[in-house]
């Protein structure tokens, strides 16, 4: 009973609230901003305490408004932040403007803005007006051409862009005509040629498989210079096969795999005959010119005394490998030596002669094939000599040279010398008066003065241009690899130096851009490529 009395006491509108918490109207008024501070409750002490508080909740604004004049232009209410550094703020500009930080120069109290001034310190006030000066940064154009992708380009600007030209498909162990094929390819001079060689061009004096040959290499070199996706050789491979019918050679049914250097040496042999045509070419020897070397030679048999001397013309220098060779330098030097076994009509019986070679002409590009196949009795097959010879990227033949070319090469190299010191900014010494006259009497000598007997002008050939010189120096712009134990297995490789300077790997239809490194790591000792034919480029000089 006293529960229900004391419920109806408690029954009014301020009797629903719990015991311990009082009415509204008799609770002391909470200020707004308590609920940001849980920890606030109030004391005698809040008249003290709320102005505090209430700056700490909101602190005075640091926000400037300004104007700023640059050129004719004004730009108003530009808002300042004077927490951050200035430099802050002349990004804002610089957005505004396209005036780099670095080139803004703003007018304050005290002098220029700099990066890292305090802004309480420049007394800039809400309002004021800022001048500023600087150059604005160029403003980029939108290309006038759109976006072309290299694969919506014709095929010929494709192959410009891409850096190289198309691989070779092998069509059935043909990777040796691949190889070959592709370095042949890189000499522009060569293709000059046979772009002059006609249908009609073929005269008496060659015969019908060697003019399709030579047709066949150049609509193949063309169309490799048109394409970036590989190309199958199957119209030369054909004639390749009825003009030179070992290569066609089977073996259960499937081609059986050749010797590149044969390949190499029966076509340039091929276009020698062709492109000697007076119809077909402005050179008329134009392979010879472009790869022939003179070699003269002395043949001595130490017997007898006797002694005799032969002028002749190869396509390619003879690397001799031994346990003595190690550079390609050394094995140059044993194959410019042989011993001949041949009849004495002194001693009425055969004889030992010795033969020592000299090169008397230079070529354009120079070929050295390395020896490394030899016929082995007991497998009866050509077998490989392993052994690792290096060769330079940089080849100077001066010393295999006879002493009449040395003498007509020491003026081109000495002018070679003296472009590569200025290159390098050395001082080139000239020439003494005793050296300008002997030129003079070697010019004379040479018929090369006029009837005054002064120097003549500088011969030009038929295009206008200097004509050029022999130095003796070669650079090395391709390399034909050999990968196995056997000439007639294994695969062959070609490695070419394009006109830009970068070396691409023809493994077949497969290019690969490659580095130098990579090429002089060829020089063999394993079972890697390893080199079998190189050729140099000759470096010349305008007289």
């Amino acid at each position: 009973m006293m529960f229900v009395e004391h419920e109806r006491k408690r029954s009014g509108p301020d009797t629903l609230l719990a015991p311990n918490i009082k009415p509204q109207h008799q609770r002391q008024k909470t200020p707004q901003f308590a609920f940001l501070c849980p920890f606030y409750k109030p004391t005698s002490f809040q008249q003290l305490l709320l102005p505090l508080t209430l700056f700490l909740l909101d602190p005075p604004s640091t926000m400037i408004t300004v104007t700023v004049k640059w050129q004719k232009e004004i730009f108003k209410e530009v808002e300042i932040d004077t927490t951050q550094s200035p430099y802050v703020f002349k990004c804002q500009l610089y957005d505004l403007t396209g005036v780099p930080p670095e080139r803004q120069k703003i007018m304050v109290k005290g002098g220029l803005l700099k990066d890292d001034a305090d802004w309480s310190t420049l007394g800039v006030k809400e309002g004021q007006k800022l001048m500023m000066m600087g150059t604005a940064d160029e403003v980029v154009k939108s290309p006038e051409k759109g976006t072309v992708f290299v694969e919506d380009l014709p095929e010929e600007e494709q192959v410009v862009a891409v850096g190289h030209t198309a691989g070779l498909f092998n069509l059935g162990n043909t990777c040796y005509m691949n190889s070959t094929l592709q370095c042949l390819h890189s000499v522009p001079e060569l293709k000059s040629a046979l772009i002059k060689y006609s249908h009609s061009g073929r005269n008496n004096d060659v015969d019908q498989s060697s003019h399709m040959l030579t047709i066949a290499t150049r609509d193949l070199f063309n169309e490799l210079d048109k394409s970036v996706k590989p190309v199958a050789p199957m119209q030369f491979w054909m004639v390749l096969r009825k003009k030179y019918p070992q290569f066609g050679q089977l073996h259960n049914g499937v081609f059986m795999q050749q010797d590149a250097e044969e390949c190499w040496t029966q076509l340039l042999y091929t276009l020698s005959q062709s492109l000697r045509s007076p119809g077909s070419s402005d050179n008329p020897d134009a392979v010879k010119a472009l790869f022939g070397i003179e070699l003269i030679s002395r043949i001595h048999c130490q017997e007898s005394n006797e002694e005799s001397s032969e002028t002749e013309s190869v396509y390619s220098l003879k690397c001799h490998i031994s346990q003595e060779v190690n550079h390609l330098h050394e094995g140059i030097k044993h194959g410019l030596k042989s011993d001949l076994e041949k009849a004495s009509p002194v001693l009425g019986r055969s004889a030992t002669y010795l033969k020592e070679s000299r090169i008397n002409a230079l070529p354009r590009y120079l070929t050295v094939q390395f020896v490394r196949f030899f016929w082995k009795r007991e497998s009866n097959q050509k077998a490989k000599i392993l052994r690792k010879v290096d060769y330079p990227l940089e080849l100077d033949v001066y010393d295999f040279c006879s002493d009449d070319l040395r003498k007509k090469l020491e003026a081109p190299r000495q002018i070679l010398r003296n472009e590569e010191g200025k290159k390098l900014g050395l001082k080139v010494n000239e020439k003494s008066s005793a050296q300008k006259e002997n030129d003079v009497k070697m010019s004379d000598a040479e018929g090369s003065s006029n009837g005054e007997g002064e120097p003549s002008v500088v011969p030009m050939n038929e295009d206008g241009e200097k004509e050029t010189q022999m130095t003796g120096i070669y650079d090395l712009v391709a390399v034909l690899t050999h990968k196995g134990r056997s000439a007639d297995s294994g695969h062959y490789v070609g490695w070419v130096k394009q006109e830009n300077g970068k070396w691409i790997e023809f493994d077949d239809d497969n290019p690969k851009p490659k580095v130098e490194d990579d090429i002089t790591r060829l020089s063999g000792g394993g079972d890697w490529h390893m080199a079998y034919i190189i050729m140099y480029k000759a470096r010349v000089v305008s007289v």
